[in-house]
Parts: C-alpha cells; structure tokens; sequence
C-alpha cells in the first residue's frame, strides 16, 4: 500500500481539487542572481514534469527576486510547453498600463497563450521608488483600481484614433493598436484581493481571484471566517453568467522525504512565523494563515478541516522565502505524490501519472 494511500485510509473525506499551481520568490544571491533564477528556471521546468498545472512567480522591487515578471515569464514560457506561467502579483503603481500591456502581451504570445497575469494596487517602497519612476509628483496619480483597469482595456485590443486611422509601417499600412494582440489575454487577468472592497471590484470588472494567506479582518478576528466571506463577497458581486476562476494560496511544507535537518528547519520556519497569526496586525487588521508544516497525513487533517479549501478548486502552493531550491523540489515532489491525489487532484495528463 503506498503512502498516500495510507494517509487516505485513516482519514475522513477530503476537499477536491482540479488545479494544481505553485508560487516560488524567485530567489537569488546578491553576487550571483544568475544562478537563483536559473534555478528558478529550472523549478518551472520541474514542476512541469512532474505534472503540475501552473507555475507562478512573484514581483519584487529593490529585493533579490524577479523586478520584471513579464520578462521572467518570457523565457519561462521558452522552457516550458504546457504548464500556465503567472505573476502573483505584480504591484500596478510602478507600471506604465499601456508598455505593461505591451510586455505581457508579447510574453503571451511567446508563451502560446499560457500567461495568467496577477495584479494588485499600490506601490511598495514608494519613498524610495517613486521619483525614480515618474516625472512629476506621483502621489497625486491613480496607482489604485483605475490604473489596473487602463491595462486591461489596453489587453482588449481596441484600435486607436478613428475608424479612418491608419500608421504607415515599413512594408504596410495598418490600423493602430497594441500589438502583438492575443484575444484570449484578457480572460486570464486575476487580482490579488484581501479586502471585500477588493473582491467586490475585481467581481465587477470580471477578472479571476487570487486569496493567499493574507486578509483583511473586517467584522472579525478570525482568519478563515474573513475569507470565507471574502470568497462570499467575489462570487456574489459577479456579473450573472460570467465564467470565473479563484485560487486560493496556502503555504503548505510537507517533510517526508525530508531529512532530519530539513525537518527541523522546516519547523523552526513556521514557529518564527506563528505569532503573527493570533491576531489582527496594524492598522487595517491584517489577519495571517497559520503555515500548514508537517507529514502528509497531519496536512491532509488539516486541509480537510479547512472549510475554505472545500470552497475552492484551485490550490497554489506558496513556496516559503529564501529555501534552497533542493527544498522547493522536495516540497513540490511530497505535494504531488501524497497530498494532492488525495484530495482529488490528477496530473493534467495520463503520461504523467506514473512519473517519479
């Protein structure tokens, strides 16, 4: 009998998921960030194999991560053949939303369609940033909703000027507007909402879900109360009939084929992080996931008594900051063999089934 199966035989039904994706920080050294997003690179090509259905990075600006997601993605996409390639998130007030679009529509292309394209508000380290980026005094521009919705317009493909405007390009004559254009773009646009403000407006402008770890305590203390009704809140305000997508973010580490040493890391991980999540932190009651460490068989307990997991069908793994990418490998290897088929989840094709 294997391990899952062990797990699956002392443990009461559990949540199904169709989608599995992973969300890595891209990592690399100070002296060397060649090699960190090579083997970034190289995680892609790695969770692809061994069946998982996305592959996401995050946006990081003035850190040791990847500053431009759309040109990660890029070569991503050369690496890769099936896998989706997502950005979660990429923070809208250092973007320009027409040269954004630009980039990520190329990516798109390059990448065969396979773009999932995660946006939030704001612009962190905007002392430091922000006369960097803009010309003029930024504090007074839009760096919120509205700036994000310039981008998706843009996606759209609308054509500029009037119907009789054309540009003159060497060898042809042509109709104006964001090039290159892929259609299928804009309905795999998500937004990283933790408030219900935010759910209500990415509901309204039709774009897919993203809800990690991390919410808004609005009315509660509690964090699986507050985004259970923030998922509530995203579904009920979507226009009728308009076909959507929501991810849900969890760190999950399972050590089974972990070392020792490992283990113990893996643990004092999560204690340093634990306090975090008694209460509502700051100003806007910020409430935190506690991280889900463990054997296969305590994450399964845990998960299926997660009601928001049994509310979603898509689950992204969020792999911890400053593992090593041994640690990022063994994570996504434990996930796929012992958690995921036992909440339902197969790789995306038969060949897959039997891959080590």
């Amino acid at each position: 009998m294997s391990a899952a199966s062990r797990v699956g035989a002392s443990r009461p039904a559990a949540p199904r998921i169709d989608s599995l994706a992973f969300l890595t920080p891209g990592n690399f050294a100070d002296d060397d960030p060649y090699t960190g997003l090579e083997e970034t690179l190289q995680l892609f090509e790695y969770g692809e194999r061994i069946g998982y259905d996305g592959a996401w990075i995050r946006q990081r600006h003035l850190e040791h991560g990847v500053g431009s997601a759309a040109v990660f993605l890029a070569a991503a996409g050369q690496r890769t053949e099936r896998v989706e390639l997502g950005t979660a998130v990429i923070p809208i007030g250092y973007e320009s939303p027409f040269r954004l679009a630009e980039d990520l529509a190329l990516a798109d292309v390059l990448s065969r369609g396979r773009l999932q394209v995660g946006f939030s508000t704001g612009m962190p380290h905007a002392e430091l940033l922000g006369d960097l980026v803009y010309d003029g005094d930024w504090r007074a521009f839009d760096l919120s909703y509205g700036r994000i919705a310039r981008v998706v317009d843009n996606l759209r493909g609308d054509h500029l000027g009037g119907p009789d405007t054309v540009i003159q390009s060497p060898g042809n004559t042509q109709r104006p507007r964001l090039q290159p254009h892929n259609p299928g773009l804009v309905d795999r646009i998500w937004y990283g909402g933790g408030s219900l403000r935010s759910a209500r407006w990415a509901a309204g402008q039709g774009l897919n879900l993203l809800s990690g770890n991390i919410v808004t305590g609005e009315g509660t203390d509690d964090f699986t109360t507050a985004q259970l009704n923030l998922l509530a809140e995203y579904r009920r305000s979507l226009p009728q009939g308009r076909p959507s997508r929501v991810a849900l973010g969890r760190v999950i580490v399972p050590f089974d084929s972990a070392d020792a040493n490992t283990r113990a890391r893996y643990r004092s991980y999560a204690a340093g992080r634990h306090e975090r999540t008694l209460a509502p932190r700051g100003p806007k009651r910020t409430l935190f996931a506690p991280d889900v460490v463990g054997t296969a068989e305590q994450i399964l307990e845990q998960l299926a008594a997660d009601p928001v997991i049994a509310a979603v069908s898509e689950l992204r793994l969020e792999l911890p900051y400053e593992f090593r990418r041994e640690d990022y490998e063994q994570i996504l290897y434990d996930v796929r063999h012992l958690i995921a088929p036992e909440l339902g989840w197969q790789p995306a094709t038969a060949q897959l089934q039997g891959t080590a």
